[in-house]
C-alpha cells in the first residue's frame, strides 16, 4: 500500500491547489482513505471522503484470503462478485493477461493492515449494497470512526457492485454531498474575505 500511496501523492499533489474530494469503491475505498490520511499530514484535506463497498480500515476481515487460490477457484470467486462480464471469462487470452493483475489487487486488499491514523478532518460518507455478501451494514457504518467531522452511511439495493445497479441514485447522493461541501467552502471563503477586509 505505501508505494502506491507514494505514487498517488506525488502524481496528484500538483493538482490539489483547489477544493477536491476523494471517492473509492471496494479496494479503492482503502486507497482513498490512505491518501486522505497522507495528505492530512501536510494540512491538505479533501472537502469530502466518499467510500463504497469496503469495510472500515480498522474492522478485521472475517473472510478467507482469495489471492492464493488456484486459477479455477479464483475465477469462480470473481464470478461471485458480479463485477466481471462472462465475455471476459470466456476470452482465455484476456484472462491470461488480467488474472495476475486481479490477483495482485486481491493481495493488496487482503493483506492491508492500517497503521495508527489521526481521525480525518473532513466529512466521510460510506455507501454499501443491501445484498453485498462481502460487506455488511455494520462494517460500512464503522467508517464513522475514521473522522472527527460529519459522517453519513447510505445503503443501496444491490450486491458488491451496486454502483452499476444503482448508478443514478449513487451519483445523485455523491452530487448532494459535494454540493453541500461546495456551499460550505463558499461560506468559509466569504468569511475569510470579510475578515481580510476588516483587518
Amino acid at each position: 500500500m505505501e508505494p502506491l500511496i507514494d505514487a498517488l501523492d506525488t502524481t496528484l499533489t500538483p493538482y490539489l491547489n483547489k477544493s477536491f474530494a476523494l471517492f473509492g469503491h471496494s479496494m479503492g475505498a482503502i486507497i482513498a482513505y490512505e491518501l486522505a490520511a497522507r495528505l492530512q499530514t501536510r494540512d491538505l484535506h479533501p472537502v469530502h471522503l466518499l467510500v463504497s463497498a469496503r469495510r472500515a480500515p480498522h474492522v478485521e476481515s472475517k473472510r478467507e484470503s482469495n489471492h492464493t487460490l488456484p486459477d479455477p477457484q479464483f475465477k469462480e470467486r470473481l464470478r461471485t462478485l458480479d463485477g466481471t462480464s462472462e465475455e471476459v471469462f470466456n476470452d482465455s487470452e484476456l484472462m491470461r493477461l488480467v488474472l495476475p493483475l486481479l490477483r495482485r489487487d486481491f493481495e493488496l486488499n487482503e493483506t492491508y493492515l492500517p497503521g495508527s491514523r489521526e481521525p480525518l478532518r473532513c466529512p466521510v460518507t460510506a455507501f454499501g449494497g443491501t445484498d453485498d455478501p462481502e460487506v455488511g451494514l455494520e462494517e460500512i457504518d464503522a467508517w464513522r470512526h475514521t473522522t472527527r467531522h460529519a459522517f453519513q452511511c447510505k445503503m443501496f439495493q444491490g450486491k458488491h457492485f451496486f454502483l452499476h445497479e444503482a448508478k443514478d441514485e449513487l451519483l445523485s447522493s455523491v452530487a448532494d454531498c459535494l454540493m453541500r461541501d461546495w456551499r460550505g467552502v463558499c461560506q468559509l471563503n466569504n468569511q475569510r474575505l470579510k475578515a481580510d477586509r476588516f483587518e
